[in-house]
């Protein structure tokens, strides 16, 4: 798995299939994210999409 340097999202492509941003396969944490709007943590990340997100990318 990859993470988007820009949005985190976790995928297994070059290039982010949301934002179109390069990956990276350097990255850390993982977060599911089942319901964006009802999720602190993600409105606290600015995820507003349901997903497997990246915690941090380098």
């Amino acid at each position: 798995m990859k993470a988007c340097t820009h949005c985190s999202l976790l995928t297994e492509k070059e290039q982010c299939p949301e934002c179109k941003n390069p990956t990276s396969s350097n990255w850390s944490g993982l977060l599911i994210v089942t319901d964006p709007e009802e999720s602190d943590v993600a409105r606290e990340l600015g995820i507003t999409k349901a997903g497997e997100y990246a915690l941090r990318v380098r």
